[in-house]
């Protein structure tokens, strides 16, 4: 059920930050041709847009990171960084926040921050573009305003992705294309809103802002990896990739979560992981459904070996979640049993 109503009259009193991180929307061409970020060239960009001026815009204020980033080169620490950033602008009185953020790594910064951030008062969104800001053809300008209004309205608390028309929620996305706009897909969730002549929210959909005031977990220096199982994989390569000092997987196998079954190396490769302290979850490599490790006997021999279920997250949000969770000190088996949880509408609760 959606609720379609005009972002374009929201209260001018209402305060949104804008934080630029980097990514194309704020990049300019080098003298080698090739598109960078380039301190100061996105505040210039903006000055020329009258649309910045309109009185039904809420309240802007910029901040531009003293490092600008290309999206595949943001890390963990980057994470941390963006969380904090966020978080001080809800401190200083913003009603939301909009982060410019390469289109590459975007998945993984929303996941992130969405379990970095507990406790959020408004909205955080996310949005980029295809095309930077100052080329004439670029769907830089309407994902910047829109986002902004979207940013600015009331009674939804929590990080979402904007780009290409769709509102999405963070921690449910992947990037889905290189060149079209709409660049993100939500498989396992709808749309926070789609956002056409109108925004049509889902409001059963949204998040709420917390009662509880807002909260910033710390991300340790702890090794998670993920990899995609192909056919042929040895045992070897296996625990080549789960040596020490690594203490978290995400596991992307076939289908509804299945693994070669025949190859008692392979499993045993996983069984003692586990045993060492290792937590393991498993997400399926297709792009909609969950995994369901009871359904074939190649997936139940992987549950029998310790693996925990990721049910239908994305393989972003199951590594941002699994390494913020390890970061927190838990026990291993407190760290599976709250992958199997829902902490930040990031995956659809199994039936009893």
């Amino acid at each position: 059920m959606t609720d379609a109503t005009d972002v374009t009259r929201p209260d001018p009193r209402r305060r949104v930050a804008l934080l630029h991180t980097g990514g194309t929307v704020g990049m300019v061409r080098g003298d080698d041709g090739a598109y960078a970020p380039r301190p100061g060239a996105l505040a210039q960009a903006l000055a020329r847009l009258p649309e910045l001026q309109d009185p039904r815009l809420p309240d802007v204020r910029l901040e531009e990171l003293d490092t600008l980033l290309d999206s595949s080169d943001v890390r963990p620490v980057d994470w941390q960084r963006f969380a904090d950033r966020v978080a001080a602008a809800f401190h200083d009185g913003a009603h939301g926040v909009v982060v410019l953020h390469g289109t590459d790594t975007m998945a993984y910064t929303a996941s992130a921050l969405a379990f970095l951030l507990d406790g959020l008062p408004g909205p955080v969104v996310l949005t980029g573009s295809q095309v930077p800001l100052v080329e004439l053809r670029s769907d830089a300008r309407d994902n910047l305003i829109t986002s902004l209004l979207l940013a600015a309205a009331p009674d939804w608390a929590e990080v979402a992705v904007y780009l290409g028309g769709g509102l999405l929620r963070g921690c449910r996305t992947t990037k889905v294309s290189t060149h079209g706009f709409d660049a993100f897909a939500s498989p396992n969730l709808p749309p926070l809103a789609d956002v056409g002549v109108d925004v049509a929210w889902r409001r059963e959909l949204l998040r709420p802002p917390a009662r509880e005031a807002l909260r910033v977990h710390r991300l340790a220096d702890v090794d998670v990896v993920a990899l995609r199982l192909f056919p042929g994989i040895t045992a070897e390569t296996l625990r080549n990739v789960l040596r020490d000092p690594v203490r978290g997987l995400v596991l992307e196998t076939y289908g509804s979560g299945n693994a070669p079954s025949r190859d008692p190396e392979l499993l045993a490769v996983l069984r003692d992981a586990v045993g060492r302290g290792l937590v393991v979850v498993n997400v399926t490599q297709c792009l909609r459904g969950s995994v369901r490790m009871g359904t074939y006997a190649a997936g139940r021999a992987l549950a029998d070996a310790g693996v925990v279920s990721g049910g239908d997250l994305t393989a972003e949000a199951a590594l941002a979640k699994l390494l913020v969770l390890l970061s927190q000190g838990l026990a291993p088996s407190a760290v599976a049993a709250a992958m199997g949880r829902d902490l930040a509408g990031e995956r659809t609760p199994e039936p009893a």
